[in-house]
């Protein structure tokens, strides 16, 4: 098998820095697609968070109605596209005065034009933006591509195999549903982020973790964001 780091995990929404700073220290990145779509309401598939003269707010992707068992590759952006014009017009009354306001906008500007029908891509065409922005080389590949059996902790394992890799690089939030010995038994070694979040000079009062990553980068520009993602 070989000794090359896998990260599994959706593709959410212009993710937070714990996500990126998994990618940084992973060989291989498996875009989890196949797995069930989680509501706006509840997760982070579609949506995620910047700050405000007010705390946080959350900027959400529209999409389409789906069956509650939907997987997050056949979830359709919706059709009314306000949305786009919503999130940069949030971002611009939120971040024009940001140190790096003018060096960061263009991208979101040019990612919010890019157009496609599954929020999939467009999600992915967000974290490639930031992969490119914090300059992190990971391989991509696609669960479904794979062809994957098995739930939970089995489905996992089934894409270690097919990848012939036996370090798996986990986010601690996935604990709660973690068993063992299925791990052990296939010979994976499971390897938990120990991901502790940098504190940086923002806006307004205080400091608020776990936004979007593109806080960091309004805030310190990408010379200094990518030096803090390497560190952390």
């Amino acid at each position: 098998m070989s000794d090359k780091i896998v990260v599994i995990h959706q593709p959410d929404f212009l993710p937070y820095l714990g996500f990126f700073s998994r990618l940084d220290k992973a060989d291989i990145y498996v875009v989890f697609d196949n797995v069930q779509y989680v509501r706006s309401s509840r997760g982070w598939n579609s949506r995620d968070k910047i700050k405000t003269k007010n705390g946080e707010k959350w900027i959400t992707v529209s999409t389409q109605k789906a069956p509650r068992e939907t997987a997050i590759n056949k979830i359709l952006l919706s059709k009314d596209e306000r949305w786009r014009e919503d999130h940069i017009n949030l971002i611009v009354q939120n971040y024009k005065s940001a140190p790096y306001f003018h060096e960061i906008m263009p991208y979101l500007e040019e990612l919010y034009q890019y157009q496609c029908e599954r929020m999939m891509d467009f999600n992915l065409k967000s974290i490639y933006l930031l992969m490119e922005l914090f300059d992190i080389q990971v391989e991509t590949v696609t669960a479904s591509d794979l062809n994957p059996v098995g739930k939970n902790n089995l489905l996992i394992i089934d894409i270690m195999k097919k990848l012939n890799c036996h370090k798996y690089l986990s986010g601690v939030g996935a604990k709660d549903y973690f068993v063992p010995e299925p791990y052990e038994q296939a010979g994976i070694e499971v390897i938990w982020q120990d991901f502790k979040h940098p504190v940086y000079q923002q806006q307004y009062d205080g400091f608020l973790p776990y936004l979007s990553s593109i806080d960091l980068l309004f805030n310190c520009g990408i010379a200094e964001s990518r030096k803090i993602i390497k560190e952390i």
